[in-house]
């Protein structure tokens, strides 16, 4: 039973549901839906297709993600980042807007719940790590000023042309600029302005429905003098019918690559979202692999019912925390609402100006763009500063595609660099105690010129070896002709492979030729086990393995240290 529950996690909270839990769900569901059903729309629009295509993307997948996620607040749905996403993609393959455009979107979706299932049937969400906090935020920040600049078209109610490169863009909006609409760009613009204002005034009052009310009405009512303004027209009613898409074993090679961003995307959106809403409370834990299954089932089963790619709302999974909303039933009241749209409503939303949803669109996108965190970063940290940097400019100038592409290409640089270079500093005995420490920290530290008793923070592995003999070499030159004793304090390294083992034996030899002896201190159970192993006991005595630093420099001025008999001793018995 218990792997039952961890594989549906509905089956873990739903029998112990509390009554007191439901007003809160329903209050948060219905709420998420006011804000999902205008949202929708609008997405739909981003992605180049008809607008009833948000409103089934925001039904299947937002009921499989609160059967199978183990976030219970994250909202699943059309999201603005995925929406541009597949539009940059599909409109490679196929018309905006035509029929074989829609068949292609609603195939990619099953490709991104293929690849996100079975990545977490596999454990490989962990791939998903190689992505930076700095790449996420620079990608995030691009993609919402990619998507923001593309809604103009529909704000100013001039065609630009639809990019993901912001100088094509740029240069598109200030040729075309002078031909705007004054009525379409008066109503989107007081649209911005209202949605703005409420937000500030209290994030939690439904500014997505306020403004599309507005709209509809003004064009209800005032529809002759406002003729040249743009309006959604037809939504066809009725829920959407369970078909297997078109499988075209070519047409998914050419999805692959936008499919795969959407994967990463469509996952570090989720798993962000869910791990900031884990840290308010203490109900569940959210396990990355199984956040992969649900969103993989989500995409899969909602491309079945005529859906394209969705993932996790930043906003709206806030409102739905900030409105009560503690269990899946949020989401499945959400639904309810979609479906009763679905049936009942679409009619309404035939005088819906576009530039109000153009509106909608910008406003959310914009707040997306993360200045604070870049400018924590120029104090905090300089190289995560331009690991955002490259990202975030790479994104706008080439593309969002090649921007997830450089941003993983970066983290793994970066990674490289630092594990390849870690901190290695010389220790000294602090006055009056047993403690060695940093002698670049703690000034008052006594140094010896006969001992170098130095810390390698990191595993040593075939990476960084080199930099470990390069940096031993520096410190032993700075002791000179003076040195006797090398006590390597191992406390900091976790791990060791065969590379580092076959450097640190030709070291202990060349040292010991040139009457320097070779001490080892706090090396951890795992890493002494691969130190035997890979033969380092052919090349330095098993008593040279000392508890801590202090220990192994006392056995070395005075030869008798009782501790290091009773800890000798407990090595010689591990090791046999």
């Amino acid at each position: 039973m218990d792997l039952l529950k961890k594989l549906i996690p509905i089956l873990e909270w739903l029998p112990n549901y509390k009554k007191s839990q439901l007003r809160g769900d329903v209050v948060a569901g219905i709420t998420v839906a006011i804000v999902l059903i205008p949202q929708g729309i609008a997405y739909a629009l981003i992605a180049g297709l008809p607008p009833i295509y948000g409103l089934y993307a925001a039904l299947m997948p937002q009921l499989m993600y609160a059967v199978f996620g183990t976030s219970r607040q994250v909202a699943i749905g059309p999201v603005a980042m995925d929406s541009l996403i597949v539009a940059t993609g599909v409109s490679t393959l196929a018309l905006t807007g035509s029929e074989s455009y829609i068949v292609i979107a609603i195939l990619l979706a099953l490709v991104v719940g293929t690849i996100q299932f079975l990545m977490g049937i596999f454990r490989l969400g962990f791939i998903v790590n190689f992505l930076s906090r700095p790449v996420i935020t620079g990608f995030t920040s691009a993609v919402a000023l990619i998507i923001g600049l593309n809604q103009f078209r529909n704000l100013f109610g001039v065609e630009f042309v639809q990019s993901d490169q912001i100088h094509v863009l740029l240069e598109d909006i200030l040729f075309r600029l002078k031909y705007f609409k004054t009525n379409t760009t008066i109503i989107g613009l007081i649209a911005c302005a209202i949605i703005i204002i409420f937000r500030r005034i209290n994030r939690k009052i439904p500014n997505a429905l306020i403004v599309v009310i507005l709209g509809i009405v003004s064009i209800r009512f005032f529809g002759t003098e406002l003729s040249d303004v743009a309006i959604v027209k037809d939504i066809p009613s009725g829920l959407p019918k369970f078909s297997m898409p078109v499988i075209d074993v070519a047409l998914i090679r050419e999805l692959m690559p936008i499919a795969a961003t959407l994967v990463m995307v469509g996952y570090l959106e989720t798993i962000s979202i869910g791990k900031t809403l884990e840290a308010k409370q203490d109900e569940y834990r959210v396990r990355p692999n199984q956040e992969l299954v649900a969103l993989g089932l989500s995409n899969m089963v909602g491309s079945l019912f005529q859906s394209y790619p969705s993932a996790s709302s930043f906003s709206r999974s806030a409102i739905n925390a900030e409105s009560g909303g503690t269990t899946g039933v949020s989401a499945i009241v959400s639904a309810i609402l979609v479906v009763f749209t679905l049936l009942f409503l679409t009619p309404v939303f035939y005088h819906l100006p576009k530039t109000i949803l153009s509106a909608i669109i910008i406003v959310a996108v914009f707040n997306l763009i993360n200045v604070k965190e870049a400018r924590r970063l120029w104090k905090a940290n300089n190289l995560d500063f331009w690991l955002l940097l490259a990202t975030f400019l790479a994104t706008i100038f080439f593309g969002i595609e090649y921007g997830i592409l450089i941003g993983v290409v970066l983290s793994l640089i970066v990674l490289i660099f630092r594990t390849s270079r870690p901190y290695v500093v010389e220790l000294g005995k602090v006055p009056n105690s047993d403690f060695y420490r940093n002698k670049s920290r703690f000034k008052e530290v006594i140094l010896d010129d006969e001992i170098l008793v130095f810390r390698f923070d990191a595993q040593l592995f075939y990476a960084n070896s080199n930099y470990f003999r390069d940096k031993l070499d520096e410190m032993t030159e700075e002791k000179g002709k003076a040195l006797k004793l090398i006590v390597l304090d191992a406390e900091s390294i976790n791990r060791v492979d065969s590379t580092g083992i076959e450097m640190l034996k030709e070291r202990i030899v060349y040292f010991n030729k040139h009457n320097i002896q070779f001490y080892f201190a706090g090396v951890k159970g795992p890493v002494r086990d691969a130190f035997f192993r890979g033969g380092l006991l052919d090349v330095v005595s098993l008593d040279h393995f000392f508890m801590r630093a202090n220990g192994a420099v006392n056995f070395y001025k005075t030869g008798d240290n009782q501790n290091q008999k009773k800890y000798a001793q407990y090595i010689h018995q591990a090791y046999k």
